[in-house]
């Protein structure tokens, strides 16, 4: 052994503050980078308001990219300016954008942008900064339509503030912003007929992209988890721990519609994990029933929030987003409208 050598603990000491250093770096160049996006925006709509001509601001913006681009080259097209226009107009205070710059990418912040509905933006600011999206995992979660997947969604507005609130506080996530429905299973190459085992199989040989549909905070801990209750033996198809609701999650898969009995079964098996693998300290294990259909009035009969169990459906196949679109909207529709004539 070479004596000159560094220690090997030194090394990898020495090499993790650099790549920290050069981390802290990009992150200080990318936040001044999209601060000076929003001064650049906030300078010419200003500009533009007090001539208060609309023909005079298309105008301006075609002509200060024809002079940008001649002094500081590439980079300062119409779209580009007129991007750090829209930035300003959908988060017009300073404050709130530097928190903004120093959290996310510019590229993360121009997919942000074009999200119209204020709590819809703030969902997604807040799981992409919680779950350390990429821009294509952003982009992606934006597109599958993430948002209205997920049961907050449904909630009125003022619930929902709150909840995505205790997010940015305290980082605290509800089983409401973690749970979808649908879930996309595209990935899994299923197709004509399968069986439960196919279905399960696949899963586990897909097992990297089902955890980031369910979302990055899922570890896998089995399959067909073995519990024996009355010398009789149940298995559960899939146990996941979820970090941050401190929670076992058991997933059971069901090709046909949901029915009632599946309730049963899975109570059993929560209440089982709840006396014999709950330790101390974490929450009371959540149930999730993945199935190819549902009956929401069954869903609803059954109360089975009270149980700590959630239904949902799976898509094996890329669906037209643009009619899961309309259907999801027009159940978060329904459900608003319900629980408004509620109160």
């Amino acid at each position: 052994m070479n004596k000159n050598l560094p220690d090997k603990i030194l090394f990898a000491d020495i090499s993790n503050l650099i790549q920290e250093s050069k981390q802290q770096v990009a992150s200080t160049i990318n936040a001044a980078i999209s601060i000076l996006y929003w001064q650049i925006g906030h300078r010419i709509l200003s500009d533009v308001l007090n001539h208060q001509r609309a023909e005079y601001g298309e105008k301006i913006v075609i002509e200060l990219s024809v002079q940008l681009t001649e002094n500081f080259g590439k980079g300062w097209s119409e779209k580009q300016l007129r991007q750090c226009i829209k930035f300003v107009e959908v988060f017009p205070e300073m404050e709130i954008v530097y928190t903004l710059c120093r959290q996310l990418s510019w590229s993360h912040i121009r997919q942000i942008m074009y999200i119209n509905d204020s709590l819809k933006r703030e969902f997604y600011i807040e799981m992409c900064k919680i779950e350390k999206w990429s821009v294509r995992t952003f982009k992606e979660r934006i597109n599958s339509m993430l948002y209205e997947r997920t049961a907050i969604s449904s909630k009125p507005d003022e619930l929902i503030k709150s909840e995505l609130a205790q997010l940015k506080s305290a980082q605290k996530l509800s089983p409401d912003l973690i749970f979808r429905d649908p879930y996309v299973l595209d990935f899994l190459g299923l197709k004509d007929t399968y069986s439960e085992k196919d279905l399960e199989d696949s899963i586990l040989f897909e097992l990297e992209k089902f955890i980031i549909e369910l979302g990055s905070d899922f570890a896998f801990m089995g399959r067909q988890k073995r519990i024996t209750i009355d010398n009789e033996d149940y298995y559960i198809d899939l146990l996941f721990y979820h970090r941050r609701l401190k929670a076992l999650i058991a997933i059971e898969l069901k090709l046909g519609k949901f029915e009632a009995a599946h309730k049963g079964q899975m109570e059993l098996y929560l209440r089982w994990l709840e006396k014999h693998e709950t330790l101390e300290g974490e929450n009371p294990p959540i149930g999730l029933i993945l199935c190819a259909s549902k009956n929401k009035e069954h869903v609803e009969l059954l109360q089975l929030d009270k149980s700590n169990i959630k239904v949902a459906e799976y898509l094996t196949q890329l669906p037209d987003f643009k009619l899961i679109e309309n259907k999801l909207h027009q159940a978060i529709k329904k459900v608003k409208n319900k629980i408004d004539n509620q109160e």
